[in-house]
């Protein structure tokens, strides 16, 4: 299942992020920052079924834990407080964020070709971001 995911992952392509960013109401100094980072994204499972994602970078790094299907209170890299679910699907990982009045948006996690694709989606804006195993 989610073991597939498991490892770590470097950004090696962005596309669209900054629209997504700004759509998601990120300031433009930081969306500026977040379009010259490249992280790293490092996913691991404990034996209790706890997975734990982070994200590293010289700006800001980011760490969740949690069990699939169960919600939970996220900090984002953006300050937002959500709520937040994560579930395993057809082969994808889809972690759901919702916050404020009705705001919501979607990661959704997919391998193809050795790659991790992550397609962030709110409202009609889309990004794409591409990541490679870190040898």
């Amino acid at each position: 299942m989610v073991d597939q995911f498991v490892g770590t992952w470097k950004l090696t392509l962005s596309e669209n992020f900054d629209a997504y960013m700004q759509e998601l109401g990120v300031c433009g100094a930081t969306r500026q920052m977040g379009k010259l980072l490249k992280p790293k994204f490092i996913i691991s499972v404990a034996e209790d079924g706890v997975i734990t994602m982070q994200t590293k970078s010289s700006f800001k790094s980011t760490e969740i834990k949690f069990k699939l299907d169960q919600a939970f209170e996220e900090k984002t890299a953006d300050e937002r407080t959500t709520q937040t679910i994560v579930t395993f699907a057809g082969g994808k990982l889809v972690q759901k964020q919702t916050w404020g009045d009705n705001k919501s948006t979607t990661l959704e996690r997919t391998l193809d070709s050795g790659k991790l694709i992550t397609t962030c989606t709110m409202g009609n804006v889309v990004a794409t971001r591409t990541y490679e195993r870190d040898a």
